[in-house]
C-alpha cells in the first residue's frame, strides 16, 4: 500500500478532511456489527491506500477482497460492497449475489456507493430481482488529499463523459466537493471560470449554497480567498506535449499511480528478478519534495552533487579527527543516503528513455508543432509514426496536438490520416476517432487557426530558457510555458480584462463571480491599482488561491503553479484540485479503450 502522505505543511487543514473521511468510513463498518467482508472496487481501493491504513479496517472487523468477476470467497455472513456508481461494478455484484444464491450461501448484504448512490445503479439490483436482499448506503467521498498541495476528485472519467457522452454528473460531484470543503474553511469569496463544464460548476455553487447556505460566522474569515476553475478542453494543448519535469517524467514513463511508482526490484539495484517494488512519491520524502518540480536535466546535476557532497565528507572523517558535533552533522547526512539512493536509480532508469535519440526527435517535432512552423514535416512525421505502426496513443497524441494548433487539419489531409490509421490499427478504432472528432481534438480545418495569436499574445513560447534558474513558468517544457497557467497567471495579476479578447478566443464561456451573485467577466470585471478583484488577504498574509482543472491536470502543470508562488513578490499560494491526475496517454485512453 503506497504511503499515506503527511500534510502537516499544507496551507489548509488537509489532515482534517482526510480525518472526517476516516470516521465516516470507520462509522459504516462500526454500524455494520461483527466480522464482515469488505469489497472494495480496484480503483478504489487505491484510493482509499492514500486514506486509511489496511490495519485499521482489520481492526474494525473487516476482511477485504477487490471486486471481481470471482465469486467472494469468505466465511464471513455479512458482506459490505463499497463501489464507484458504475454499470459495471453493479453487474459484478448482482453476479457475485446470485453465485451465493445458487450455492444456498445465505448472507447480509450491504451495499455503500461513493459518493452517492444513482437510480439507474439501484434498478439494475431490482432487474436481478435481488434489490431486496440489500441494504444501502452512501460514502460521501468526494475530495482526495494527494499530497500537502493537491486534491483530487478522483473521476477517471469526467473528461470523455463531459465532451464525448454528454454525462455532466461530475460537474455536480465536483461543486458539492467545494461546497463540502467550503463548511470547514469558509465561503470563497471570489470565483472566475473558463470554460462550460467550469461555468457550470460555478452555477451549480451558488445553487447549492442558496439550498444548504455555509454559516460564515461559524467559518469566520475564509481560508480560501480565491476559485479559479478551469476546463481541460480550454488547453488541451499542454497535456499533450511530454512533460519534462522529474515528476511529470516519472508519470509518463512509469504512471504514478496513487502517489507511488511500481517498479522491477532490478531497477532499484535489487537482485529478485521479476519482483515489484512499490515507491511512494510524496512531500514525506524531502528529497523529492526538492527536486520533484526541477526540469530533469536539472535533477540529474543535484543528485550527483548530493551524492559527491557526502563523498567529499566521508574522506574528510576518515583523513581528520572530527569534533562529536561534526560526527553528527555527518550521520545526518548519511541519513538521506537511502533518498539519495531511490531517486538516483529512478533517474538513471528515466535517462535510459530520454537518451535516445528517438525522445529527442519526438520533442523536436513537438516544439516545431507548437512554434506552428512546418506544416509538412509534422505532417510527414506523424504519417511516419503510423506506417511505422508506433503505438496508437503515441500516433493520437501528436496528431492532437497538430490538430488543435492548426484548427484542424485540411479535408485531404484529414481524411488521409484517419483511413491510415484504421488501415494500421484496425477498423475497430472508428469509435476512437469518432471520440475524439465529438470532443473537437481531431477536425477538419474549418476556419483559421488562432493559435498563433494566442501563443504570442500569452507569450507561450520563450526562447531563451534557462532550465538550472528559471525566470518563467516556461522551463517546464523547455521553452513552452503552459497555456492554462499563463491563464491563471493573468486571472491573479490584472484580471482578464487586459486579455478578454485573447480569452475569447478559447474554448467555452468565462464568468467572473462574487459571492451573492454572478455576472460576465465583460460587464464586471473591476480592477484597482493594477490588482486584481482577486484581493489579497487584509490582514497581509499571502491569499491562498484553488485552481480546480476539471477534466484532469498534469504534474507539469502542478510545477508550474508551485514555482508561481515561489516568485518573490506575487504574494499567492496555490492549492491544485483536479477532477483527476493525467498526462496525454491517460487522457486518451479513455477515448482508446472505451470506444474499442
Amino acid at each position: 500500500m503506497a504511503q499515506i502522505p503527511n500534510l502537516d505543511n499544507s496551507p489548509l487543514n488537509f489532515a482534517s478532511l482526510r480525518e472526517q473521511s476516516q470516521r465516516e468510513l470507520l462509522s459504516i463498518l462500526k454500524n455494520i456489527r461483527g466480522s464482515k467482508c469488505m469489497v472494495i472496487d480496484p480503483k478504489l481501493g487505491g484510493s482509499l491506500s492514500l486514506l486509511i491504513q489496511t490495519s485499521l479496517l482489520k481492526e474494525n472487523g473487516a476482511e477485504l477482497r477487490h471486486l471481481s468477476a470471482e465469486p467472494v470467497q469468505t466465511d464471513c455472513l455479512k458482506v459490505l460492497y463499497l463501489v464507484r456508481p458504475q454499470l459495471n461494478l453493479v453487474k459484478l455484484i448482482s453476479s457475485n449475489i446470485q453465485n451465493d444464491i445458487s450455492k444456498g450461501v445465505q448472507r447480509e448484504y450491504f451495499v455503500y456507493f461513493v459518493p452517492r448512490r444513482t437510480v439507474a445503479c439501484e434498478k439494475i439490483f431490482e432487474e436481478e430481482k435481488i434489490h431486496h436482499l440489500l441494504t444501502f448506503g452512501e460514502y460521501p467521498l468526494y475530495v482526495m488529499p494527494l499530497d500537502e498541495d493537491v486534491l483530487s476528485f478522483e473521476l477517471d472519467f469526467g473528461y470523455k463523459e463531459c465532451l464525448v457522452e454528454g454525462d455532466t454528473s461530475s460537474l455536480w460531484h465536483v461543486a458539492k466537493a467545494i461546497h463540502k470543503m467550503e463548511f470547514s474553511l469558509g465561503v470563497i469569496p471570489n470565483i472566475r471560470a473558463k470554460g462550460k463544464a467550469s461555468t457550470k460548476v460555478a452555477e451549480i455553487l451558488n445553487s447549492l449554497h442558496a439550498e444548504e447556505p455555509v454559516n460564515t460566522s461559524d467559518t469566520g474569515v475564509p481560508e480560501i480567498s480565491n476559485l479559479i476553475l478551469l476546463d481541460r478542453e480550454v488547453d488541451m494543448v499542454t497535456p499533450m506535449c511530454f512533460q519534462l519535469t522529474y515528476e511529470g517524467l516519472l508519470d509518463e514513463i512509469l504512471q504514478i499511480n496513487n502517489g507511488a511508482v511500481e517498479v522491477d526490484a532490478a531497477v532499484m539495484g535489487a537482485q529478485q528478478d521479476g519482483k515489484k517494488i512499490k515507491i511512494p512519491l510524496n512531500s514525506s520524502d524531502k528529497l523529492y519534495k526538492e527536486i520533484r518540480d526541477l526540469n530533469f536535466e536539472v535533477v540529474v546535476q543535484v543528485l550527483r552533487q548530493k551524492a559527491t557532497s557526502i563523498q567529499q565528507d566521508y574522506a574528510e572523517v576518515k583523513s581528520t579527527s572530527q569534533s562529536v558535533s561534526e560526527l553528527k552533522d555527518f550521520v545526518k547526512k548519511l541519513n538521506s543516503l537511502p533518498e539519495i539512493a531511490r531517486h538516483v536509480n529512478l533517474a538513471q532508469h528515466l535517462q535510459s528513455f530520454t537518451c535516445k535519440p528517438s525522445f529527442h526527435g519526438r520533442l523536436d517535432i513537438e516544439q516545431t508543432i507548437l512554434e506552428a512552423q512546418n506544416y509538412e514535416i509534422c505532417f510527414e512525421y506523424i504519417e511516419e509514426m503510423i506506417h511505422k505502426q508506433e503505438s496508437l496513443v503515441s500516433v493520437l497524441r501528436l496528431l492532437v496536438l497538430f490538430s488543435i494548433t492548426n484548427g484542424g487539419l485540411p479535408k485531404k489531409n484529414f481524411d488521409y490520416l484517419r483511413r491510415e490509421i484504421l488501415h494500421s490499427y484496425g477498423f475497430e478504432h472508428m469509435f476512437t476517432l469518432y471520440n475524439l472528432e465529438k470532443a473537437g481534438l481531431f477536425k477538419k480545418q474549418e476556419v483559421k487557426s488562432n493559435w498563433p495569436t494566442v501563443t504570442k499574445a500569452l507569450q507561450l513560447i520563450v526562447d531563451d530558457t534557462d532550465t538550472a534558474n528559471p525566470n518563467d513558468i516556461a522551463y517546464i517544457f523547455s521553452g513552452y510555458a503552459p497555456l492554462s497557467i499563463r491563464i491563471v497567471q493573468h486571472a491573479i495579476r490584472s484580471g482578464w480584462r487586459s486579455v478578454e479578447e485573447i480569452i475569447k478566443l478559447l474554448p467555452g464561456p468565462h464568468l467572473d463571480m462574487k459571492r451573492g451573485g454572478y455576472s460576465n467577466i465583460s460587464s464586471s470585471d473591476t480592477v484597482h491599482g493594477g490588482q486584481s478583484n482577486l484581493d489579497r488577504v487584509a490582514d497581509g498574509r499571502r491569499s491562498l488561491t484553488l485552481v480546480v482543472f476539471i477534466g484532469g491536470v498534469t504534474f507539469a502543470e502542478i510545477a508550474a503553479l508551485r514555482f508561481l508562488s515561489s516568485q518573490v513578490g506575487l504574494g499567492y499560494d496555490f492549492i491544485v484540485a483536479a477532477t483527476k491526475i493525467v498526462n496525454g496517454n491517460s487522457l486518451l485512453e479513455t477515448m482508446i479503450n472505451n470506444g474499442s
